[in-house]
C-alpha cells in the first residue's frame, strides 16, 4: 500500500515501507525511473520473504510523488531521500541504482553513522557534469544557456528534458571531487555492456572512495538495466553479504 510523506520543502513523497528486522534495506531509483521498477519490487519481495524491513520511494517529479520532473535537481532528490530516511529509526543498507547510486553516496557522506552498508548498481555519480555537460556540443550549451533547457534522446522513453538548473545544481553535489569516506561494507555492481554508465565510472569511484571493506563486481554482458534473473539474484546475494558484514 502506497503511503505519503510531506517534506520540509513542501513536496509529497510516495513510498512503500515494510516493517521487519534491521538494518532496513532502502532502494534508491534512477533518473526518470520509479519505485515500481523491476529491481525495486524484486528486492522488496526478497526482503519480505526474509522478514526484513524495506523502503522504496519515488523522488519528487517521479512516479506517484508530487511535482514535475523538469523542476527537480540532484539536490532536490537528495533532500527527498533524506526525508524518506527520517521514516526509519535504526540503521539502513542503501541500494542505489544509477542516479540512485549518486544519491546514496550523498546520503552516506552526510550521515555515515546511520548507514550500515551500501550497494550500488551501475552507479552514476556526477553524471550531470561528467556525462551530460561534458558531452554537450557548443550548440547544446548555447541552447541550454539561452532557453534554460534542452531535450536529449532516450533509449527508454520520451526524450529527456535537461534543464540548466539541473546542471548547475549538480555542480553543488559532486562526490568525486572531494574526499569520500565510506566506513562500512560497500559493494559496487557494474555491467560490462552498460551503454549509459561506462565501466570507467565504476573504476573511478572504486579508486576515489576510501573504506576498509569495498569491492567492485563486473558482470560480463550485463546492461544498464541490470534486471535479468542472474543480475537480480546477484543484487540480493550482495545485499545479504553486506547485511552479514554490517
Amino acid at each position: 500500500m502506497t503511503q505519503h510523506l510531506h517534506t520540509p520543502q513542501g513536496r509529497t513523497i510516495a513510498y512503500h515501507l515494510i516493517r521487519g528486522s534491521g538494518p532496513t534495506v532502502v532502494f534508491l531509483g534512477g533518473f526518470m525511473s520509479d519505485m515500481a521498477g523491476t529491481k525495486a519490487v524484486f528486492l522488496e519481495d526478497w526482503c519480505r520473504a526474509q522478514g526484513r524491513a524495506f523502503l522504496r520511494f519515488d523522488y519528487s517529479g517521479h512516479g506517484e510523488s508530487s511535482g514535475r520532473f523538469t523542476d527537480g535537481t540532484i539536490g532536490d532528490w537528495f533532500a527527498d531521500a533524506r526525508a524518506a530516511l527520517s521514516l526509519i529509526d535504526g540503521p539502513v543498507v542503501l541500494v542505489g541504482s544509477s542516479m540512485g547510486g549518486w544519491i546514496s553516496l550523498l546520503l552516506a557522506r552526510e550521515m555515515p553513522a546511520k548507514v550500515a552498508g551500501l550497494v550500488t548498481i551501475a552507479a552514476a555519480p556526477d553524471f550531470t557534469e561528467d556525462s551530460m555537460w561534458a558531452g554537450f556540443d557548443a550548440h547544446q550549451r548555447a541552447a541550454l544557456d539561452r532557453d534554460g533547457q534542452i531535450a536529449l534522446p532516450s533509449d527508454y522513453d520520451a526524450p529527456y528534458t535537461i534543464t540548466r538548473r539541473l546542471i548547475e545544481d549538480g555542480r553543488d553535489n559532486l562526490v568525486l571531487r572531494s574526499p569520500l569516506d565510506l566506513p562500512f561494507p560497500v559493494r559496487f555492481l557494474q555491467g560490462t555492456a552498460d551503454a549509459d554508465v561506462e565501466m570507467s565510472v565504476a573504476l573511478r569511484l572504486l579508486d576515489h572512495a576510501t573504506g576498509a571493506d569495498m569491492r567492485l563486481t563486473l558482470v560480463k554482458g550485463a546492461d544498464h538495466r541490470f534486471s535479468d534473473g542472474a543480475c537480480l539474484d546477484l543484487i540480493t546475494t550482495t545485499v545479504a553479504d553486506v547485511i552479514a558484514r554490517a
